[in-house]
C-alpha cells in the first residue's frame, strides 16, 4: 500500500482518487476550495439551482466503464453512485448562416441525405471512440479500434483535413460538425480527425443530463471516493509539492506518489519550476458564462441546448489562437424549464460565449457581451435580448476561470500540436522528471468534456497501478 496525495478535486481528481483507494492505496484528496468539482460548480441563483462547467454528458459508456472498475474486487461500491442519466431528445439546435437545424438532421431537411451518409459511416464508431477514451491508443487492446478509425480517416489526420475531403457535404453542415472541436478549446486544424466523428456518435448514442443537474456527477464521484476510503480535505490550499511531501497552508502530508489534477502552469509553480510566459503559449479558449432565472418563459420551440455559430468560423479560430476578441463567436444557450431535469420552480438559462483566454473581466455591459447577446437573440428569432428575460444574473469570465485554472482562464490550458492530442500527451500523464508524479484533468485530456476527463483518469490510474500495485 502506498500513500498517495491527489491535488485538486475536479472530476479527474475525484475519479482518480476513488480508483486508487478502491485498488487498496491510502489516498488523501486535497482541494483548496470548500467544495469539490473544479470547473463544475453549483450556483444558487435567486433560489434556483444552476450548474456551471460541462453542460451535457456524452459517451455514457465511459461512465459505465468507471462504474464497472469500481464494482470489481471484494468491495464493490457503485451502489452509492445513485445517478440517473436522462437522455435529451436531440444533440441540439444549430444556427448558421440563416439556417437552423437539429442534430440528428431530420428527414425533411435538405441536408438529410448528406447527414445520413455521414452518420452511417461514423455512428458505428461509437464503441471504438469510447475504447480510446478509456485506454491509451498505444495499448495493444486499443489497436483494433485504432485500425478501424484509421480505415475511415486514412491519411487525413486533422478534423479539417478529413472534413475538407468530403466534397459531397454541404458547407453549412461541414461547419456545424467542425465547430465541435471547440469542446477541446482549439480549431479543427489542431484536433485529430476523430473529432469529426463526434457529432454523429453523439446523435446516435445520445446526449444526457443527470436528473437533478450536471453537478450530480460531481456528487456521485464524491460519494464513490468516500466509499472507497478516500480522505477528502476541502479548504486545503497546497503551497508546495516535493518528492515525499505535499504542503498546504496549515499541514504537510507525506506522499509516496502525487497525482495532480491542476493546470500545468499551476502545478509547475508548486513544484518550483516557474510558469511559462504567455508570449510563448498558444492557449485554448476561455468563456464568458451568463446564468440567470427567467422572468418570462421562452417560446415552446426553444431547444434545451442551442448552438449559435459565428458568421465566419475560420475568423473565430484565428482570433482565439491569437488571444484576440473575435468579431463574433460560438455560443451555447442552455434552457431548462421549471421542473425539467432541475428541481426548480422557475426556468433557468445559461448563455456561454466562447472567448479568448485573456484573463479579462467581462460584464453584461461589455461591448463584446452586449453585441453577442443581441446577435444570438436575433438569430434565435427572439424580439428582445435574452438577458432582458433574466433576473438574478451571474457572470463568470476568463478572470474567474483564471483564479483556479490556467492563469489567463484557458479552459484546457495550453494548446498542443495535433500529434500531442493523442497518446503523446503534453503535459504527460506521467512526469518522467519526477517519477513519483502523475497527472489527470482537463489540461491533460482536453475535449470530450466529462468523458475525456474521466477516461483520462482511468488511463493514468491504470498506468500507475501497473507500476505500483497495492
Amino acid at each position: 500500500m502506498s500513500r498517495i496525495v491527489v491535488v485538486g478535486a475536479g472530476l479527474g481528481g475525484l475519479a482518480a482518487s476513488a480508483l486508487l483507494a478502491h485498488a487498496g492505496h491510502d489516498v488523501t484528496l486535497l482541494e483548496s476550495r470548500e467544495t469539490v468539482g473544479g470547473k463544475s460548480r453549483r450556483l444558487d441563483v435567486g433560489g434556483e439551482r444552476i450548474d456551471t462547467g460541462p453542460s451535457l454528458v456524452t459517451f455514457p459508456g465511459v461512465w459505465e466503464r468507471l462504474l464497472r472498475l469500481l464494482d470489481s474486487g471484494r468491495h464493490p461500491i457503485t451502489g452509492v453512485a445513485d445517478l440517473e442519466l436522462e437522455r435529451l431528445p436531440e444533440v441540439g439546435r444549430y444556427y448558421y448562416d440563416g439556417e437552423d437545424v437539429t442534430l440528428p438532421v431530420p428527414p425533411e431537411h435538405p441536408w438529410y441525405p448528406a447527414w445520413k451518409r455521414f452518420s452511417d459511416l461514423h455512428a458505428p464508431l461509437a464503441d471504438d471512440a469510447t475504447a480510446l477514451l478509456v485506454a491509451d491508443p498505444l495499448d495493444r487492446s486499443s489497436l483494433p479500434a485504432l485500425r478501424r478509425l484509421l480505415t475511415v480517416y486514412g491519411r487525413r489526420l486533422s478534423t479539417t483535413a478529413y472534413l475538407d475531403s468530403l466534397d459531397w457535404m454541404p458547407e453549412g453542415l461541414r461547419e456545424i460538425i467542425a465547430i465541435h472541436t471547440l469542446n477541446a478549446g482549439v480549431s479543427p486544424a489542431r484536433t485529430p480527425a476523430l473529432y469529426a466523428s463526434m457529432p454523429a456518435i453523439m446523435a446516435a448514442s445520445g446526449v444526457w443530463v443527470p436528473r437533478g443537474g450536471v453537478y450530480e456527477i460531481v456528487l456521485a464521484l464524491q460519494r464513490l471516493a468516500e466509499a472507497a476510503g478516500v480522505d477528502i480535505r476541502t479548504g486545503a490550499a497546497v503551497t508546495r509539492i516535493d518528492r515525499g511531501r505535499v504542503t498546504t497552508t496549515d499541514a504537510a502530508y507525506p506522499a509516496d506518489m502525487v497525482v495532480s489534477g491542476l493546470d500545468a502552469d499551476r502545478l509547475d509553480a508548486l513544484l518550483g519550476r516557474g510558469r511559462t510566459h504567455r508570449s510563448s503559449q498558444t492557449l485554448s479558449c476561455s468563456a464568458v458564462a451568463i446564468y440567470g432565472v427567467l422572468t418570462d418563459p421562452l417560446p415552446e420551440t426553444t431547444s434545451a441546448h442551442s448552438v449559435i455559430l459565428p458568421t465566419k468560423p475560420a475568423a473565430l479560430y484565428r482570433s482565439l489562437a491569437a488571444g484576440d476578441e473575435p468579431a463574433d463567436t460560438m455560443a451555447f444557450v442552455n434552457h431548462y424549464r421549471a421542473g425539467e431535469i432541475y428541481p426548480n420552480d422557475r426556468s433557468t438559462l445559461g448563455i456561454l460565449l466562447t472567448s479568448p483566454a485573456d484573463g479579462a473581466e467581462y460584464s453584461l455591459d461589455h461591448p463584446f457581451v452586449r453585441r453577442e447577446v443581441e446577435r444570438i437573440s436575433r438569430t434565435m428569432g427572439l424580439d428582445a435580448p435574452l438577458t432582458d428575460a433574466m433576473t438574478d444574473i451571474v457572470v463568470l469570465d476568463p478572470r474567474y476561470f483564471g483564479t483556479f485554472g490556467e492563469p489567463h482562464g484557458a479552459l484546457y490550458g495550453t494548446a498542443r500540436p495535433l500529434w500531442m492530442s493523442g497518446p503523446f500527451h503534453r503535459p504527460a500523464q506521467h512526469d518522467f522528471r519526477a517519477p513519483w508524479l502523475w497527472r489527470v484533468g482537463a489540461s491533460v485530456h482536453p475535449g470530450g468534456g466529462i468523458p475525456a476527463v474521466l477516461g483520462g483518469a482511468m488511463m493514468t490510474v491504470s498506468k500507475l497501478l501497473a507500476k505500483h500495485p497495492a
